[in-house]
């Protein structure tokens, strides 16, 4: 890159530089980046193809392409993440917030409306807090709780709070699952570590630059979602509601799981890659 490039110029030749490194989505990345840089919209760079970046914004653009092309998430290096029609700050405190993490979220507001209006509900491995506090913009009346074992990962969470005027409308604690928590919930959500150490290697470089402790959750892959199904029994509300996220070929065990712990309406529901991705099951 030299002085005298244009925008479009630069927006080309990145996209052949992360083609080259192997980044998917290749063009839509550089578009993020450049935009961030010279703080647009994406879809005014469009608007500003003639306009010629001087050193100083080349040299930034620069660095965060380096970085890019060496697998560092592209939302850790934005800063920021959206989610459910909101911008949530994301860094390496917590788990970048997956699509489908959303469909859940949003699978939660469709299904279970009734139950989150005016009920508690608690988000469980909360992360960067995108579930409880998406749940706690679309329902001002609802009572949301949330929990991690990771301080870093609330802190995130209560600066997405603050940022979305959210401050106290959800109730951050720190605990390893359901440990110290006296209260009963009408819904339970998590989206807990569910990956195999097994299958440390099949992750894409990006995923590796999440905490391990968001990830991993022990050789079989489902030993935290596994605890929590039996924690949760104490701790749902009369005919309550446990919505997991869970991984690959695990459906048919934990749903087995569930029957044998004597939940009821078990569902399955798939992912928009179809795959069976999100639990869904009653209690009590």
């Amino acid at each position: 890159m030299t002085q005298s490039k244009t925008l479009l110029e630069v927006l080309q030749s990145t996209t052949a530089y992360f083609t080259k490194h192997e980044i998917e989505n290749a063009r839509l990345n550089a578009e993020h980046l450049i935009a961030h840089v010279l703080k647009m919209s994406r879809l005014e760079l469009y608007l500003e193809f003639e306009t010629k970046l001087n050193e100083t914004e080349l040299a930034q653009l620069r660095e965060l392409v380096r970085r890019r092309a060496q697998g560092e998430p592209l939302q850790h290096l934005l800063g920021t993440v959206e989610f459910c029609g909101q911008i949530f700050l994301c860094d390496k405190r917590a788990l970048v917030p997956r699509p489908e993490t959303e469909q859940l979220t949003e699978l939660l507001i469709a299904d279970c409306r009734l139950l989150i209006e005016k009920g508690k509900v608690l988000d469980v491995g909360t992360g960067s807090g995108v579930i409880a506090l998406s749940l706690a913009l679309k329902f001002p009346e609802a009572k949301i709780f949330a929990v991690d074992i990771s301080e870093e990962a609330l802190s995130l969470a209560r600066e997405n709070a603050t940022r979305l005027g959210l401050t106290g409308r959800v109730q951050f604690h720190r605990g390893n699952l359901l440990e110290n928590l006296s209260e009963r919930f009408d819904l339970i959500v998590a989206n807990l570590p569910y990956v195999s150490m097994q299958d440390r290697h099949l992750l894409a470089r990006e995923v590796l630059h999440d905490p391990e402790m968001a990830l991993f959750a022990g050789e079989k892959g489902d030993e935290l979602i596994r605890k929590l199904i039996e924690q949760a029994r104490a701790h749902l509300s009369s005919n309550g509601v446990l919505a997991l996220e869970i991984g690959l070929n695990q459906s048919e065990g934990l749903a087995e799981f569930l029957r044998q712990k004597n939940y009821h309406d078990i569902e399955l529901k798939k992912d928009y890659a179809g795959i069976a991705r999100f639990l869904v099951a009653r209690y009590g």
